[in-house]
């Protein structure tokens, strides 16, 4: 598996000391400071002009780009075609300039058109002047029905995600990664991570953000079927990337409209992809759409790694379930809590209480959906009994009581990322899920399998990735464990 950085749960190591992948593109040593995101939201005048007038060297008010281009083409007595093969842009491009399609048109194309035309000192300032205002106006030029898709708004605060949250804002913002990948076990957060880094993104770093949920995620109420403008540009591009179809499932995207790339240009800006289907049937598009667009930078959720280069790879483990000093301070007994005193206002009173919910936490390995879902059993169970009842069996309690057309869902996914493990991983897990030992060591799977230990080494880092196995740390030294929802899922397949 060709990855680059894994990070964990904020605090706790993973053992990996692997250093992080840099992407291909340059990043300047200074922070960059992007133009403001509000250009995403706000409405086009009625002229079809930016709402502040590009101005000349001057001060005067300049033409639109593609009105300056024609000017200067048709003063040379030039055709498209002409001064396609001069300044070795194609005549779509060049069209598609002159008529103001391009949103973002990038710095070297205005140069190569620029020196096509042999414009002289003040003309060729007054082209690269008009092309920077066309920039930071072209988002803006979106009618109500174009409107760029925003990050979804969040129904619940994010809990003990603070050191993550940190990590991601940071490398994107600064652009010190461009390809930020979280992955993880289903119910561990991912959606809910992203969302509130793009919402940090957006409204911290003035960044524009670009939302994109896949199919899987609509059940979530992220739509993944926008309207016409940004987000069908963006739908196009991701069904381009993973199907290498743009127009699978009815777009009405044409040859001649403009890309996702055209549209995006030198700005920079964060595009999420939610919930993606898997490794791009394309990756070499998913490297020129970074190279096109200089200051884009992606933050994807999957359930595992796609290895590819310049890929930052940001394993999210589950939520912290113990605090020695302070068991009510865990990032999982926060969440258990927060959604009990809303589910059951006395349902956490005592001492004895609130080892209890420590317990659940524990038995539901502090996966944020599944304490959900387990929270929701509160208005039938006292925090004792529901306490007794997941560790006879957890997987009754993670479908969640006000949620019935998700009942099943959340099981059937612990076992379907099972099921898309290599043969000789699930061989392995089916091995240790059969041991009565809480805990193995690297050592533990050599004497298991038999096999060589660099092997082992490799089998049981790709089951870390994937989430279904989690570090210990303790005085015996570095130590694996199966998560006990992926035990309990295992006693409950089916055979074969």
């Amino acid at each position: 598996m060709n990855t680059s950085t894994m990070t964990p749960q904020s605090g706790r190591g993973t053992g990996f000391p692997e250093p992080a992948l840099r992407p291909h593109t340059p990043v300047p040593a200074e922070r960059e400071t992007p133009p403001t995101s509000t250009a995403l939201q706000q409405p086009v005048a009625a002229d079809d002009r930016p709402a502040t007038a590009p101005r000349g060297p001057g001060g005067e008010e300049l033409p639109r780009l593609g009105a300056l281009i024609r000017r200067h083409r048709t003063r040379t007595g030039l055709t498209q075609r002409e001064l396609a093969d001069l300044s070795t842009i194609s005549v779509r491009a060049i069209r598609d300039l002159e008529q103001n399609r391009v949103r973002r048109p990038r710095t070297e194309t205005v140069r190569l058109i620029a020196d096509a035309l042999r414009l002289g000192p003040r003309s060729r300032e007054t082209l690269q002047q008009a092309a920077a205002q066309h920039r930071f106006a072209g988002l803006a030029e979106c009618d109500g029905t174009q409107a760029a898709p925003l990050p979804p708004a969040a129904s619940r605060p994010l809990t003990g995600r603070d050191g993550e949250l940190s990590v991601i804002v940071a490398e994107l913002a600064t652009a010190d990664q461009r390809l930020v990948h979280i992955v993880g076990l289903p119910g561990a957060g991912k959606t809910r991570l992203a969302q509130e880094a793009a919402g940090r993104l957006r409204h911290e770093e003035r960044l524009p953000v670009l939302w994109f949920a896949h199919a899987s995620q609509e059940g979530d109420g992220h739509p993944a079927a926008p309207g016409p403008g940004p987000g069908q540009l963006l739908l196009d591009c991701v069904r381009e990337l993973f199907t290498g179809d743009p127009t699978a499932g009815g777009s009405t995207a044409d040859a001649d409209a403009p890309t996702l790339a055209e549209y995006l240009g030198d700005q920079p800006a964060v595009v999420v992809i939610d919930g993606a289907p898997g490794r791009p049937a394309h990756p070499e598009r998913l490297a020129r759409l970074l190279r096109d667009c200089p200051g884009l930078r992606l933050l994807v959720t999957s359930d595992a790694p796609w290895g590819l280069p310049g890929e930052r790879v940001f394993l999210l483990t589950p939520l912290a379930t113990d605090d020695t000093d302070a068991p009510d301070e865990a990032g999982a007994a926060r969440l258990l809590l927060d959604d009990a005193r809303r589910v059951s206002p006395g349902a956490v009173t005592t001492a004895e209480d609130l080892a209890a919910v420590t317990e659940i936490c524990r038995n539901l390995d502090g996966l944020p959906a599944a304490l959900l879902a387990a929270a929701s059993w509160l208005v039938l169970y006292d925090v004792a009994a529901l306490r007794r009842r997941l560790a006879e069996d957890p997987l009754p309690f993670l479908d969640h009581l006000a949620e019935q057309e998700t009942a099943g869902r959340y099981p059937a996914a612990l076992r379907r990322r099972v099921d898309t493990l290599p043969a000789d991983h699930r061989a392995l897990l089916a091995a240790l899920c059969a041991t009565e030992q809480a805990e193995f060591s690297l050592d533990d799977v050599e004497v298991l399998t038999g096999s060589p230990l660099a092997h082992c080494g490799r089998v049981v880092r790709d089951l870390l990735v994937s989430g279904v196995v989690r570090t210990v740390a303790g005085p015996a030294g570095t130590r694996f464990q199966v998560l006990r929802l992926i035990r309990a899922a295992h006693r409950t397949a089916p055979a074969g």
